[in-house]
């Protein structure tokens, strides 16, 4: 198998990933980046990005990558297309396998895989992908000022989006599976007396409609049972909001991760309990996954990265 030596491996392409790539370019690192599955991460699927700064109009997500990417590789990034499908982190020199068929040899390591948003999995998600169906309240909710839209899932995620998304619609109606909220008891009482948000228990959304977006949710009212009732949901908006997965799972035998998989790095830092191996972005972060925090953390991985090589003399000599 084909072994090449690095001094730092960014595996990830979103904004965490090419911040960092930006940071350890201009550092001189010579920073080698895989940009895995989804080429740019999650904001190639979405249109319009209004919250990221410098965009006083906005920007397209997909444009917005092509930006960073084009800044990574300004600055020397060598950006490639490959998947990593294995990880030795026993010990440094980091093994990274790509494809399953090429072995990295990394000084440092900046894990920016980011998390994917779970959907139900109608075909009718893809259909209406970034046409009213969204996995991002903080990202999409602008955009339904004074609508109607439908928020799925019944835990603390769920009702902390359907208040958010109560601050901006005119209704929002909370799906919930079950005949109860899995939610702590106080995002339930928040959920339940709010004037804009009706939760309609023990239904299922089974399907979308609409001409150039989602009008409405074909609904199923407490399926499988005698009475099992079928109707039409108009709604403007379709939130999922039944979590993610961090892809981490070739790391966890090194790094320590929350019952989830999001990966543990100390305090505010992007460390992580091996040293000279960072996660930066969503991989890493359960709370807030927004495209300029994830910059940020993608940011701090890089300086963190050249102190490390710095510390352990590995810094190219000029």
């Amino acid at each position: 198998m084909e072994i090449e030596k690095v001094k730092c491996l960014i595996i990830g392409s979103g904004p965490a990933g090419y911040t960092a790539a930006i940071y350890a370019g201009r550092a001189n690192l010579s920073p080698v980046l895989y940009q895995g599955l989804q080429p740019g991460g999650q904001l190639t699927t979405t249109t319009e990005v209004e919250n990221f700064p410098g965009y006083p109009e906005g920007i397209d997500g997909p444009k917005l990558m092509e930006d960073l990417q084009k800044q990574a590789e300004r600055f020397g990034a060598n950006l490639r297309f490959g998947i990593a499908t294995a990880a030795d982190l026993s010990k440094a020199p980091y093994k990274i396998t790509i494809d399953e068929e090429k072995v990295l040899e990394a000084d440092t390591v900046i894990i920016s895989t980011g998390a994917t948003a779970k959907y139900l999995g109608l075909e009718d998600e893809k259909k209406y992908a970034g046409m009213g169906v969204s996995a991002c309240a903080t990202c999409d909710g602008f955009f339904y000022r004074k609508k109607t839209v439908a928020v799925v899932g019944g835990g603390d995620t769920a009702c902390e989006e359907a208040i958010y998304l109560a601050g901006l619609a005119s209704k929002v109606y909370l799906l919930v599976r079950k005949p109860f909220l899995r939610a702590s008891k106080i995002m339930q009482e928040r959920v339940m007396n709010h004037e804009k948000i009706e939760v309609l228990f023990e239904h299922n959304a089974e399907g979308l409609y609409g001409t150039n977006g989602v009008e409405g949710v074909h609904l199923v009212k407490r399926k499988g049972e005698v009475d099992e009732k079928h109707y039409d949901l108009p709604v403007d908006g379709f939130f999922l909001a039944i979590g993610h997965k961090p892809n981490s799972d070739i790391f966890k035998p090194y790094l320590d991760t929350d019952e989830i998989g999001y990966i543990i790095t100390e305090g505010d830092s992007p460390r992580t309990k091996v040293p000279g191996v960072f996660a930066a972005g969503d991989v890493a972060d359960p709370h807030y996954r927004q495209a300029i925090t994830a910059a940020g953390s993608g940011c701090k991985a890089a300086i963190e990265a050249e102190r490390y090589l710095s510390a352990k003399g590995l810094l190219p000599k000029e």
